[in-house]
Parts: C-alpha cells; sequence; structure tokens
C-alpha cells in the first residue's frame, strides 16, 4: 500500500527539488535564503560531503539551522575555512565552485537575470539590491541554478537591466565576452516548474511541471517563447524525511514560513 504524502508548501517542494541537484564532493556558493536550506537539506541527505560556500568568506561550515545572512556567525559553524570575501570570490574565479545559487527579479529565454531594477534605470519603478556575488558566481560558477517565483513579469522577453549573463543572445555568445566556456545557467526552479537549458540554441526549455501544475499554467506565466518537449515529466514531490530535516533547518520559519 503507497505511503500517504505529507503536506508541503510550495516552498518546501522548491527546497527540496534544488537539494536533489547538488552532487556530494561538489561545491556550491550560496546565498541568503532557499539557497542555503537547499544546500544545507542535500549535506543532511545524500551530499554530506558537499562543500558549502558563503559569500562573507565562510566555507564548508555545517551549521545547526539557518544562517539569517551570508555574514552570520553561523555561515563558520565547524567550517574549514573563516576566510573572506576577496579569498571566496578568488576561489571563484580561479574555477573551484561547482554550482552558484542565485535568485531573480527578471529572467529571459537564454538565463539572462535582472536584480537592478525595474524599470527605466535613471528613474525605476522599483530600485532592487543590484548584484552582490550574483554577477561573479553566474559568469564563473561551473553550473549556475537559479531559483525564483514565475509569472509574465518576471519570466520577460526583455530584462529591465541586466544584471548578471545566462547565455547572453545565444550560444557562444559568452565566451565571445571572455566568460569561460563551460559555465553558464543550468537550471531554474519556479513555484511552477523545473527547467534547463538547450543544448544547442541554450534557450529555456522546460523539463518538469510541479504536480497540479500544467502546460497551459506553464505558458500563461511566462512572456517568451519557453521549449516544451513532448516528454515533460512531473516533479518529484518531497518526502517525509526531507520535510522533517527542512524544519529542523528552519526552525523559526524565515524562510520557509510557518
Amino acid at each position: 500500500m503507497e505511503k500517504r504524502r505529507e503536506k508541503y508548501t510550495p516552498i518546501e517542494l522548491m527546497a527540496t527539488v534544488a537539494a536533489k541537484m547538488l552532487e556530494d564532493g561538489k561545491s556550491v556558493f550560496v546565498g541568503t535564503g532557499l539557497p542555503v536550506i537547499a544546500a544545507m537539506l542535500a549535506q543532511r541527505t545524500h551530499a554530506p560531503n558537499i562543500l558549502i560556500i558563503y559569500e562573507a568568506g565562510g566555507i564548508g561550515p555545517r551549521s545547526p539551522v539557518l544562517p539569517v545572512s551570508v555574514g552570520d556567525s553561523k555561515t563558520f559553524y565547524r567550517g574549514v575555512s573563516a576566510s573572506s570575501m576577496h579569498e571566496v570570490m578568488s576561489m571563484t574565479q580561479a574555477g573551484y565552485a561547482d554550482y552558484g545559487f542565485l535568485g531573480a527579479a527578471q529572467i529571459d529565454m537564454y538565463g539572462n537575470i535582472n536584480t537592478t531594477v525595474i524599470g527605466d534605470y535613471e528613474r525605476p519603478k522599483v530600485r532592487l539590491p543590484g548584484s552582490g556575488g550574483a554577477n561573479d558566481a553566474g559568469s564563473l560558477c561551473h553550473r549556475t541554478i537559479i531559483i525564483m517565483r514565475q509569472d509574465r513579469s518576471r519570466f520577460v522577453s526583455k530584462l529591465d537591466f541586466l544584471t548578471t549573463p545566462g547565455y547572453l543572445t545565444g550560444p557562444g555568445e559568452r565566451e565571445k565576452v571572455g566568460l569561460p566556456a563551460d559555465t553558464g545557467p543550468y537550471r531554474v526552479i519556479t513555484q511552477l516548474g523545473v527547467y534547463g537549458f538547450d543544448e544547442e540554441t541554450k534557450r529555456m526549455m522546460l523539463i518538469s511541471t510541479h504536480p497540479n501544475v500544467d502546460i497551459q499554467q506553464i505558458r500563461e506565466n511566462c512572456s517568451f517563447d519557453l521549449m516544451i518537449p513532448e516528454d515533460v515529466k512531473t516533479t518529484e514531490t518531497p518526502t517525509g524525511e526531507e520535510l522533517r530535516i527542512l524544519r529542523k533547518i528552519d526552525p523559526a520559519g524565515i524562510v520557509l514560513g510557518k
């Protein structure tokens, strides 16, 4: 008899999906919030030897609970190094970061992202935090995973501002501007589905829809011509054990909510 699945939230689903993408023995450059939770979940399940790297200098910690920011003292807890932002960025530049986790306010079909402004740069409707370490991560990590909310104002045909490069305007464009050839966007995770990038065209492509989400919803919440293959899977739901660990990581509900 099939086990009854425990209830989960969209954020918990996104966290477990992201965690499963991280392989044991790899390194991951993480930002505040959901990327941290995903990396910590991977570390406590299938990837105990993952090396978590924080922008402020914490390398390889085993944080007891969710750090509030990338500079929180918990980002150094039982770590292999308490270094500096300069050291971490140098590691990324040297090619030691396998995965980079990013958020985004806008993304286009080639995985370029905006975290700077909504509207005109000089007279924006919304002024956003900017790059931080996002440009470094998106430019230099071998694989970039983007976690964000999806709707037509976020999945856009043209960014209001290019903060972090994806595949720019298509195949070969990263290399033309001097970025390493083996880097670029790998996956995009939203509350509706999981996306990858076509090897030939570098355009975003649907990989799986989350439970109870159909292709029509995917199309309605995307402003560009998204590639949708014939074989689209359904995202695997979180297990009870994964949910238990997640809630232990974030007991105050800072990211997961209550």
